[in-house]
């Protein structure tokens, strides 16, 4: 009779913790996220930006048809990084739920709740057997009753408040350079520049405009926005990191 390691049932099933109170799956599942592209997001009392970097992954694919940074409502703005699929079903999933809200309310809805939401779909799928866990990190920037607001989802099914973050393969850089030049009285511009800057700092090369993507909001506006290519490409040149 063969055996096993002992580790392999808890290793393969989702709904089983490991004797040292792992789920294994959960844990690989972040993989996808640390191997994700890199998204720089940052928020302070003037307002709050999201910068996403792409990567051609074929040499015909068209690059405009790769999305990062996406549009929830009025006043949310998301990105992601990890498994663009999972990404996109979720993405999806926010919007409906906006909608609903918006619905049924006749107001928009919380940035935390919409998050929350968000959250709960996630952990309902590292506890139940024949799924398996959502691969994606989303982020969600807003303005609502409360202020300018940025969340983070995790894996599992928590979720985090920040004034600056950074998720996918740069993360430690950027995160490292953020901490030492972030301020809570950054502009919009200044804030972009800082995210470009440190975009720039976590690959290994200089940035191009095909492949950034930026999303704004202001606190007194309350829309969140997109860049086009030729701002993207001013503030690149502005923020000396074409280079």
């Amino acid at each position: 009779m063969a055996f096993g390691p002992p580790a392999l049932g808890y290793d393969r099933a989702i709904t089983v913790f490991s004797p040292d109170g792992k789920l294994y799956q959960v844990e690989y599942a972040s993989e996808n996220v640390r191997k994700g592209w890199t998204t720089i997001a940052l928020k302070t009392r003037k307002g709050g930006i999201i910068a996403a970097e792409k990567r051609k992954i074929a040499p015909l694919i068209d690059a405009k048809s790769i999305e990062k940074v996406y549009v929830i409502d009025t006043h949310i703005g998301a990105s992601f990084a990890g498994l663009a699929a999972d990404g996109r079903v979720l993405i999806d999933y926010a919007r409906q739920i906006a909608m609903n809200y918006r619905f049924i309310y006749d107001e928009q809805i919380d940035v935390e709740l919409l998050t929350r939401y968000v959250c709960d779909i996630k952990q309902l799928y590292t506890q139940h057997a024949g799924v398996r866990p959502f691969g994606v990190s989303l982020i969600f920037l807003g303005v609502d009753r409360k202020g300018v607001r940025l969340f983070r989802t995790e894996i599992n099914g928590y979720y985090f408040g920040y004034l600056a973050l950074a998720v996918g393969m740069g993360e430690q850089v950027a995160t490292q350079f953020l901490e030492k030049h972030y301020n809570e009285d950054l502009d919009t511009k200044e804030q972009i520049l800082l995210a470009l800057k440190a975009l720039r700092a976590s690959s290994e090369g200089p940035l191009d405009p095909n492949y950034v993507e930026i999303g704004y909001i202001d606190s007194t506006e309350k829309v969140f926005k997109k860049l086009g290519y030729d701002e993207i490409s001013s503030f690149i040149s502005e923020a000396g990191v074409d280079r």
